[in-house]
């Protein structure tokens, strides 16, 4: 059983900062690409920012310049450090990572519980 939580989301003022983390657990071959998607209320989830294993990142174009992305692949974790916070920064984050759990099976993808971030003016 692969499991994928967060935290570190919460209320913060416009211009504030805050950094999530997403630790995978369970049992776990190897990890893939990992990173962050968030949904407003209304709105489609989307993609905020990915990395692969190498260390290759890509943000949103609404984002660049204020999150950044890591992750530490010997703790099996993810990182998003947001800085500069907006208004419309304000949803529901989740975690993705492509992971393999056994060398039997496909690379699946999962996802975490999700964490609120709200950003107040």
């Amino acid at each position: 059983q692969v499991q994928l939580v967060e935290t570190g989301g919460g209320l913060v003022q416009a211009g504030g900062s805050l950094r999530l983390s997403c630790a995978a657990s369970g049992s776990i071959v190897s990890i893939n690409g990992m990173g962050w998607y968030r949904q407003a209320p209304g709105k489609q989830r989307e993609l905020v920012a990915g990395v692969t294993t190498g260390g290759i990142t890509n943000y949103a174009d609404s984002v660049k310049g204020r999150f950044t992305i890591s992750r530490d692949n010997a703790k099996n974790t993810v990182y998003l450090q947001m800085n500069s916070l907006k208004p419309e920064d304000t949803a529901v984050y989740y975690c993705n990572a492509d992971i393999r759990s056994s060398w039997i099976r496909p690379t699946l993808e999962y996802w975490g519980q999700g964490t609120q971030v709200t950003v107040s003016s």
